[in-house]
C-alpha cells in the first residue's frame, strides 16, 4: 500500500497517449477525462448516459483538447463480444491503447448481511468485477501495442478492511485488489503495469448516497485527487506495478 502526494500536476505529460476512462460522464471519471485531455491525451469516454458523455466531450473540445471518442455502454449488460469489438475499433482508429482507467462502479444498497438482495449482489459483482475483468482481457491486444501501457483499477478502504453493512461493495473491492496483484505479478517486466487507486472520501454523488448526512463541503473534490491519477497514467510511474495508492 503506497501513499502518493504530489500537487504539481503540470509535470505529468500525457501527450500522444490514448486513454480509456470508464464512468466518464460524472464524478471522478469525468474529472479524470478532463484532466487527461488537458495533459495532452486523446480520451475515450465510456459510460451509460450519452448526454453526460457528450457534455464531457464538449468541455474537452471547448478547452482545446484532442477530440475524444464516445463509447455508450452499460457494463451491467455488456458481453465479451462488445469489448472485443471495442478493442478492434480502438486499434483501427488509434493504433493502440496507452491507458485504461477502471473508474465505473456500483455502490449498491448498504444493508445487513442477512438482508443482502441477491439481484443487487449479482449486478454489483457484474459491474465492479466481472465486466472489468472481461473488458481488460479483451483490450489486451490494444494495450500490448503501446510502448508503455498503464491499467488503473479503483479500490476502496473497505476493499482492504471489511466494514459492517458494506457487503457486496466491499467484497467487490477486495476482488479488485486481488485482480491487481495477480495481473501485476503476471505482467511484471512487461510493457504493461497494473495498479489501483483508493480515492478516499470524495465529493461525489456515490459518496452522498452512502453518507447522506455528511457535510460535503468538508470532502476533497475529484479535482483534488488528480495528481495521483496523472502520475499513474504518465511515464513518471513506469516502475510502479502492483501498488494500491491512496489519492488522499
Amino acid at each position: 500500500m503506497t501513499e502518493m502526494h504530489n500537487n504539481n500536476v503540470e509535470k505529468y505529460d500525457l501527450q500522444e497517449k490514448v486513454i480509456l476512462v470508464t464512468g466518464a460522464g460524472d464524478g471522478i471519471g469525468k474529472e479524470a477525462a478532463l484532466t487527461f485531455a488537458k495533459a495532452g491525451a486523446t480520451v475515450i469516454l465510456l459510460g451509460r448516459t450519452v448526454s453526460k458523455l457528450e457534455s464531457v466531450y464538449d468541455a474537452i473540445v471547448a478547452a482545446g483538447g484532442a477530440e475524444p471518442a464516445i463509447v455508450p455502454l452499460d457494463m451491467k449488460g455488456a458481453t465479451y463480444s462488445h469489448y472485443e469489438g471495442m478493442c478492434a475499433t480502438i486499434i483501427e482508429q488509434f493504433g493502440r491503447l496507452d491507458g485504461l482507467l477502471h473508474n465505473a462502479s456500483l455502490l449498491g444498497v448498504l444493508s445487513p448481511f442477512e438482508h443482502i438482495d441477491h439481484g443487487n449482489w449479482h449486478d454489483l459483482m457484474q459491474v465492479n468485477v466481472t465486466a472489468q475483468f472481461l473488458m481488460t482481457q479483451a483490450l489486451m491486444p490494444a494495450l500490448k501495442k503501446a510502448k508503455h501501457a498503464s491499467i488503473v483499477f479503483t479500490s476502496s478502504g473497505v476493499g482492504r478492511k471489511g466494514r459492517a453493512f458494506w457487503g457486496p461493495y466491499a467484497v467487490s473491492k477486495f476482488a479488485t485488489e486481488g485482480l491487481v496483484q495477480v495481473m501485476a505479478d503476471e505482467y511484471e517486466g512487461s510493457s504493461i503495469r497494473i495498479n489501483a487507486i483508493n480515492p478516499g472520501a470524495t465529493r461525489t454523488a456515490m459518496r452522498a448516497r452512502a453518507y447522506p448526512a455528511e457535510d460535503r463541503n468538508k470532502l476533497k473534490t475529484p479535482e483534488d485527487l488528480m495528481p495521483t491519477y496523472l502520475y499513474l497514467m504518465s511515464d513518471a510511474s513506469l516502475d510502479v506495478n502492483g501498488q494500491s495508492l491512496n489519492a488522499q
